[in-house]
């Protein structure tokens, strides 16, 4: 019994040494954290960062960075090694989630308001260090570089108020991308020129080693990627692999050209950042465990360093805090300010701007920390730092809220336009027909489907209504479940949906009612004989008896494929009730995939989409070629490439844009594109308004059906 209760009280000796226990106790911390602090909302960054300073050496010694806390084998603290893969992880995703079409429309603003908010702060904070502080010339140096830094802790408040295309939001993302990376820049100088290597020497081997390291990441790296993920699509858990090596390879590789490892991770996120869509499963896997294990390991392991008692040895610690508190915030008021005036925006989008660029977290941290553990700042500032990121996080998430609740008063919000779908309200159906082709119709369906809307992606089953049908409809579900599978790989939410009729299209179009379904994804319509396509295949049939948005999709080839979208649109098309709803989806698609747009139109067409891309306030690149010829939809085919996703928009038969050269435009565009990808749309109409209440048998469609295929048995299509 005392051997036991001696080795229970060696266990929980503090520090605690034991990995097992140590691990457990950080899980802990990463769990209860949020819970604990979110009543008094404290930033989640900041919860962890108080836990490690509870829990640290300086606190209660719990956890230490000590040597019997190691991985067997290679004499690396795990605490440490984890914490600096967080760092990495931190500078990786922001890089990978800017969203570089956005920067792209907004670049001359944000390349002003990037100059104005990484100048004014470093202009005030220089003096203030060098003068008032007392430092030298280098911490000061780094210190001002500090102030210019921010990250979008705040985001997310502007995106639940709908407001994330409003141009504010778009320059001040644009302008993370510049200050950062100049911030990150002068760390490299100035962890040079504190090691005493600042020479003409330095400067060539830094501009040199900078040039290969650039091209190695840009040129090289996303070859690489997209060679990987076409060959090894299969493998999910290789993908990730893949981009956690590319990560640390990168960081080794800046380390390798005399920069710091955050700028390598930080640039592996732009280069990998068009090949990983925002709403892809592989993006969740990053994220779920980068947020789940490095970056709470590193934030802890930021609140172990920390000495609070610093700040009660004297009044110099106090005065250091509260000045970088006080030169932080002022410098990124005036920077907002300054930006407000040169464009001529109101008060309230000046306080978005400030807002959302006032709360310093990842990168001044990272900044702060290359400098405390090179020696080039003391403990006073990486205390001061601690409660300048607290103080900056709690005002940034004040002042966005209440900018963000007034700029929607004002009416400002990017749905500006007569919505025909409420997105939060977005229902989407997709019928299951070859279990074979699902996956990248439901990556399709993850990527288009409105973030906003709480619903699930429904996926529907029919089962024949006969003798058999119990036993069919158990098979159903147990095969859709690897849906359910596949799909929480994206944290995306399916429901099994299964359904009797005698009839495919008349099952799919009673759940489609059911359920107000806003859209149904099909998979590309199947050759089929003679008599069907006169007397109504499963692909007319469904369009017969439903009113909704229709999207058929051949997804043969991984979507990183492709370099551009190619959207045929015929005349007419904007009068259709749909048009608002699938011009959304295709911006969509594009902003997740990261590629242009072409439409070809005519030109009364044109000017229509031009008009709702200005509403819409897409950041999508779009561009035109002008079609005249309708009628003859083969001419289409010198408009496409083999690097584009086609999509062709048609129309129900009746409808104000269908014409004679539609029908059957699945069969003809699927025969002649055998290679490549292709999305035919179907665009919604007004329930009532079409004669097709006697679905199995129409007279008119099926004389013309007749009298076309009796035409192509004597004039073979090319």
């Amino acid at each position: 019994m005392d051997k036991l209760l001696h080795h229970i009280s060696e266990a929980f000796s503090t520090p605690i040494t034991n990995p097992v226990l140590v691990f457990t106790v950080i899980l802990t911390i990463i769990l209860i954290s949020p819970i604990i602090l979110r009543p008094i909302k404290v930033p989640g960054i900041i919860g962890l960062i108080l836990f490690g300073v509870l829990l640290g050496p300086h606190g209660l010694n719990w956890l230490s960075k000590i040597d019997k806390v190691t991985l067997e084998g290679s004499g690396v603290d795990a605490i440490d090694l984890f914490s600096t893969i967080g760092l990495l992880y931190i500078m990786f995703i922001a890089g990978l989630e800017l969203d570089m079409n956005e920067f792209k429309k907004t670049k001359n603003k944000s390349l002003l308001f990037g100059f104005f908010t990484f100048i004014i702060p470093i202009m005030i904070g220089f003096p203030v260090c060098y003068y008032l502080l007392n430092y030298d010339f280098l911490p000061s140096i780094l210190i001002a570089s500090m102030f210019a830094t921010h990250t979008l802790v705040t985001y997310p408040i502007v995106n639940s108020y709908g407001i994330s295309k409003h141009e504010a939001v778009a320059i001040t993302i644009g302008g993370t991308i510049l200050t950062d990376t100049a911030v990150l820049i002068i760390l490299a100088v100035v962890t040079g020129a504190s090691q005493g290597a600042l020479n003409q020497e330095f400067w060539v081997t830094l501009g040199v080693s900078f040039t290969i390291f650039l091209f190695i990441m840009f040129g090289v790296i996303p070859r690489i990627a997209k060679w990987f993920f076409q060959r090894i699509e299969a493998e999910k858990t290789a993908h990730y692999i893949f981009v956690l090596a590319v990560v640390f390879f990168a960081a080794f590789l800046s380390e390798l050209a005399g920069l710091e490892p955050i700028i390598g991770a930080f640039v592996a996120g732009l280069a990998l950042n068009k090949l990983i869509p925002h709403s892809s499963a592989l993006m969740n896997r990053i994220e779920f465990i980068g947020n789940a294990i490095f970056i709470p390991f590193f934030l802890i392991s930021v609140g172990m360093i920390v000495d609070v008692s610093v700040l009660t040895k004297g009044p110099m610690a106090l005065i250091i805090a509260g000045t970088l508190t006080l030169v932080a915030v002022t410098g990124k008021f005036l920077a907002a300010t300054a930006t407000q005036l040169v464009f001529k925006y109101t008060k309230n989008q000046r306080n978005l701007i400030f807002g959302l660029s006032n709360a310093h977290a990842a990168a001044t941290l990272a900044i702060i920390m290359v400098g405390y553990e090179k020696e080039i700042i003391d403990e006073n500032v990486l205390n001061g730092t601690i409660v300048l990121i607290l103080v900056t996080c709690i005002i940034a998430s004040i002042v966005t809220e209440n900018a963000s609740k007034k700029i929607v008063m004002e009416g400002h919000q990017h749905d500006t336009h007569k919505e025909h779908v409420e997105e939060h309200e977005e229902q989407i159906l997709i019928p299951i027909a070859n279990l074979a082709n699902m996956e990248p119709i439901l990556d399709f369906a993850t990527l288009i489907k409105s973030k906003k809307s709480h619903h699930p992606l429904h996926i529907l089953s029919v089962v024949p209504d006969n003798e058999e049908a119990e036993r069919n409809t158990l098979n159903a579900r147990k095969n859709l479940d690897s849906m359910v599978r596949y799909a929480s790989g994206s944290e995306t939410e399916v429901e099994i949906l299964t359904t009797l009729d005698h009839n495919i299209g008349s099952g799919i179009g009673r759940t489609s009612k059911e359920l107000f379904a806003d859209c149904i994804i099909l998979g590309w319509p199947s050759a089929t004989s003679f008599i069907e396509k006169i007397v109504g295949e499963k692909a007319e049939s469904i369009l017969n008896r439903t009113n909704t948005n229709l999207f058929m999709c051949r997804l043969d080839k991984p979507f990183l494929s492709h370099k551009s979208i190619t959207v045929f649109v015929p005349p007419l098309a904007e009068s259709e009730t749909g048009f608002v709803y699938w011009m959304e989806k295709i911006l969509r698609l594009g902003q997740e995939l990261s590629l242009p747009v072409m439409y070809v139109c005519g030109t009364r067409t044109q000017r229509a989409i031009e008009t709702l891309l200005d509403q819409l306030k897409s950041s999508v690149p779009a561009g035109f070629s002008n079609y005249e010829d309708w009628d003859n939809i083969y001419g289409l085919a010198t408009f496409s490439n083999t690097d584009s996703l086609l999509v062709f928009v048609s129309a129900r038969y009746g409808e104000v844009s269908y014409r004679d050269s539609l029908d059957g435009l699945a069969r003809r565009v699927g025969r002649y594109y055998q290679n490549q990808n292709l999305i035919l749309i179907f665009p919604s109409r007004v329930e009532n308004q079409h004669i097709d209440d006697y679905e199995n048998v129409q007279m008119a469609p099926i004389f013309r059906k007749i009298s076309r295929e009796i035409g192509n048995m004597f004039n073979k299509e090319k």
